[in-house]
């Protein structure tokens, strides 16, 4: 008898249906991917010239403290967390042994004592059970997903919206750096983050509020022209502002070498998971590189298209979409390394053509300061 899996909801999922939300699976969760009143293309244009408000629930937590909680960060990841400050926030890599990635993570430094790691949803359990594994110090390691809802408000209005809410001096707050506070009353972590290309930013508190200041954020950002924001436009904004995606870009395949991810490696801080090989990958040579494809025609390069040159297949699309911002058909893949200059021709096989695309400079997207 064939059992099914029960999607995973988010405290906000009953918000998400009132709204006329597309859901969808992702990542073992029902998530929206878009709203019946405004679309992909127009939320995703809020978030660039407004701002958009996106329910990133389904992401994890993880939560390392103890005497030793640093060295156990130190080991497992690949940036060097002995840099924070209490209160700055790290990207970073959680790697295996052959330098391939576990996933991308942010390294958020509560206390000298106390690290909160932020993890891809699909990833959650893993990453959990092989920090765990790894565990040989006096440390706790525990995931704490389930206190948490995540909020991510981007967009330039971000800002002005947020700041209604909180006595939090957000003006001062830099990029990658975060702060204890109160949300509409209630006890949050901001953050000053976001997987958009935009200034912005994330909220962490008990799913107890969820609606509360959901709806609080709407009461204030509303005349600012704030939307609601799926996962649809969440990876259309993220494309342009070339952020990499689990599972597309980076996997227990690929390496930052190749993913163009060098500055979070720091070789010189001692000892880490896939170091070894990655000095070694580093001293032949990546034979493969992620690059940013511009198509010269009305084709889009989808996910896992295959990539040509001279009529052979020497690579795979990983990300690809319209652009709604920049209005063009953009992608990422990864290309032998001899041909990933920018400006180099190929072509990228879509569906019984082959349609031209050229190697251009990423990110696509950079916002103004």
């Amino acid at each position: 008898m064939e059992t099914t899996t029960q999607l995973k909801k988010t405290a906000l999922h009953g918000i998400h249906k009132e709204l006329g939300a597309r859901l969808a699976e992702f990542a073992g969760w029902e998530m929206p991917i878009e709203y019946c009143d405004s679309g992909i293309i127009q939320e995703h244009m809020a978030v660039r010239t407004a701002a958009g408000l996106f329910d990133i629930s389904h992401m994890g937590e993880i939560e390392i403290t103890g005497p030793e909680s640093l060295a156990l960060v130190q080991l497992v990841t690949s940036n060097d967390a002995s840099r924070l400050q209490d209160g700055q926030i790290q990207y970073s890599g959680l790697l295996y042994p052959e330098g391939t990635f576990v996933d991308d993570i942010l390294v958020h430094r509560i206390t000298q004592y106390h690290y909160f790691l932020c993890v891809n949803a699909s990833n959650a359990e893993k990453d959990f059970e092989w920090i765990n594994q790894q565990n040989r110090f006096d440390a706790k390691v525990e995931d704490t997903s389930r206190h948490y809802t995540q909020l991510a408000l981007q967009g330039p209005q971000a800002l002005a919206i947020l700041r209604q809410l909180t006595h939090v001096n957000l003006e001062g707050m830099k990029y990658y750096w975060f702060a204890k506070g109160q949300v509409d009353g209630i006890d949050a972590l901001i953050t000053r983050t976001g997987y958009t290309g935009e200034d912005g930013f994330e909220l962490y508190f008990s799913p107890d509020y969820s609606k509360q200041i959901w709806k609080s954020l709407f009461e204030v950002g509303s005349l600012a022209g704030l939307l609601p924001v799926g996962l649809g436009a969440r990876n259309t904004l993220r494309l342009e502002a070339k952020m990499a995606l689990y599972g597309h870009e980076i996997s227990e395949k690929t390496t930052p070498w190749e993913a163009g991810l060098d500055w979070i490696v720091k070789p010189g801080k001692g000892e880490f998971i896939g170091k070894a090989a990655l000095l070694a990958q580093k001293q032949r040579g990546i034979s493969r590189k992620l690059v940013g494809l511009e198509m010269q025609c009305k084709g889009i390069a989808r996910d896992g298209y295959p990539v040509l040159i001279a009529g052979e297949v020497v690579g795979t699309v990983t990300s690809g979409s319209l652009s709604p911002f920049l209005k063009k058909n953009i992608g990422l893949a990864y290309v032998p390394a001899q041909h990933s200059e920018i400006g180099t021709v190929l072509d990228i096989q879509v569906r019984n053509q082959r349609l031209p695309a050229k190697v251009v400079a990423t990110p696509f997207y950079t916002r103004r300061k």
